[in-house]
């Protein structure tokens, strides 16, 4: 089983994140796989990856795309890790696929919405459960991130 961390956005809002957090996955040398629950945050997320910096750029695709299998960043709804991705990325609260390939998950969610807070817990607590190997990354104060025991 991979590496399961969990990221508890306090003071930076998801869009603002992830990029931070996928440029880190690439320059590994590994792809990811984003897991959303629509297309609506699904086109937000894309949107903001063209656009959240001007001096860098973040390959990336959408499921359906011709060219998704090659994207070292893939977008996706199903699930399906058609990218062949070591990382996989939820950002909603959404059933997990088959992670037993990969190299580590990272689960995104918001302090502020209750649903994905409880869901994010019932998670931790299940795979605690299963014995997974978590870790728990919560912002400071200064929006920095903190590996909480």
């Amino acid at each position: 089983m991979p590496d399961i961390w969990f990221y508890h956005l306090e003071k930076t809002p998801l869009a603002q994140v992830l990029p931070d957090l996928l440029e880190k996955v690439v320059q590994k040398g590994w792809r990811a796989y984003v897991h959303g629950h629509d297309d609506d945050t699904i086109d937000a997320l894309n949107g903001q990856l063209w656009s959240y910096s001007a001096a860098s750029f973040l390959a990336h695709g959408r499921e359906g795309d011709d060219l998704a299998p090659r994207q070292p960043v893939l977008l996706g709804t199903s699930g399906e890790i058609a990218n062949g991705a070591e990382v996989y990325v939820s950002v909603a609260p959404v059933d997990f696929p088959d992670i037993s390939g990969l190299q580590r998950c990272l689960l995104v969610f918001e302090g502020s919405d209750d649903d994905h807070l409880a869901w994010a817990r019932g998670q931790w607590k299940r795979l605690k459960g299963e014995g997974a190997d978590l870790a728990y990354w919560k912002q400071n104060p200064q929006g920095r991130w903190e590996k909480m025991q």
